[in-house]
């Protein structure tokens, strides 16, 4: 029987080649100010047989660059930037959103340019590390805490990077909403202690999010916007709480209000966090009627069940993606993968990001 990853796929106005999806996957080689560059554009060239590419976390403000060497999308640098990379893929018929990423507390000033802060939705200092260029790894910044005026600034940040994103040429944009960067910092009452509107019940901890995807939508368009989201995700300090459940059911209702054009779900447990509840995937597979992407340790004999018993309706591969860049080639070719270099993951340059082999063919 075919394997269905291999059909394409009509995401909304995007036709997709196939139902494969390289999912974000930070690398750290936006070197100079943070603008990306001709590497990028051939390392994700590369891998443009994905039916949709969505690029790593990209920040939409000076102040979410929480890491070091990570892209940005605030001025017209960037556009330009990004325009090398969509530009790569869209010459292989490829499509690629990019993902909207502000690290909040997950961060060290010595990531930052001058002038910006770290922020979060209150002064909570996240258990952990960062990695900083100037002097290895640190203990993550105790944030400020944002006033309600820098809560609106920043989700005007998203949008304005939205509409950039469109300028740049991407076919849409996925705000991240998981792994306890900002949204999700907001989402949870273990990182947000606010008393105004973004703070207290799980209806006004989802503000923050809910009113980003809405004007996001409103600048470019439902069918451009998607979302990443991370239930009972344990990264970056990210601890349990007892509405989890009650919160994503109650997003997933909203965001089938709003008609965002997919939810890509993450799964920890392969990389040894918590799992994701069936119920709460399944949940929202009921409640929201657009696209799903699920994510978490796939590979093609798990995609093609996934696929087959309406899961999801598209699968994200991480790592995969990252060593071969003919993933799909070789998945129908029954062939061997390339294994990934864990030491180059985020180190600059073109080792371990742009040589790994193609499939002989």
């Amino acid at each position: 029987m075919a394997n269905p990853l291999f059909e394409n796929y009509q995401l909304s106005k995007i036709e997709l080649k196939n139902k494969a999806v390289m999912a974000p996957m930070t690398r750290s080689r936006a070197v100079e100010h943070n603008i990306p560059n001709e590497l990028m554009a051939e390392y994700y060239g590369q891998r443009a047989s994905a039916g949709l590419i969505i690029t790593e976390g990209t920040s939409p403000s000076a102040n979410g660059l929480g890491y070091p060497r990570i892209p940005a999308m605030y001025n017209q640098h960037h556009v330009d930037g990004w325009k090398l990379t969509t530009d790569a893929v869209h010459k292989k018929a490829g499509k690629i959103f990019l993902q909207l990423m502000h690290c909040g507390r997950i961060a060290h000033h010595l990531n930052l340019p001058e002038g910006a802060e770290v922020l979060a939705p209150s002064a909570i200092i996240a258990e952990g590390q960062m990695y900083t260029d100037k002097e290895g790894m640190k203990e993550n910044d105790l944030p400020k805490e944002m006033s309600t005026n820098e809560v609106h600034e920043a989700i005007e940040e998203y949008v304005n990077a939205s509409k950039l994103a469109v300028e740049a040429g991407f076919d849409g944009v996925e705000i991240h909403g998981a792994n306890g960067y900002l949204v999700e910092q907001f989402l949870n009452p273990n990182s947000n202690n606010r008393k105004d509107e973004y703070g207290g019940s799980l209806h006004n901890r989802s503000k923050f999010l809910l009113e980003i995807v809405e004007k996001s939508i409103e600048a470019i368009g439902a069918e451009k916007v998607g979302i990443r989201l991370s239930p009972n995700g344990a990264f970056n300090d990210m601890r349990a709480y007892p509405e989890m459940e009650e919160t994503y059911d109650y997003l997933a209702k909203e965001l089938n209000k709003l008609g965002l054009v997919y939810i890509h779900l993450l799964d920890h447990s392969a990389m040894g966090s918590t799992e994701l509840p069936d119920n709460v995937r399944i949940n929202i597979r009921e409640n929201f009627e657009g696209t799903l992407i699920l994510c978490g340790n796939f590979d093609d004999k798990k995609a093609a069940e996934a696929l087959e018993n309406k899961s999801a309706d598209l699968i994200a591969f991480g790592r995969p993606y990252l060593a071969n860049p003919d993933l799909l080639e070789r998945y129908k070719a029954g062939a061997k993968l390339n294994e990934p270099d864990m030491d180059t993951f985020y180190t600059p340059g073109e080792k371990g990001y742009t040589d790994y082999p193609f499939m002989d063919k």
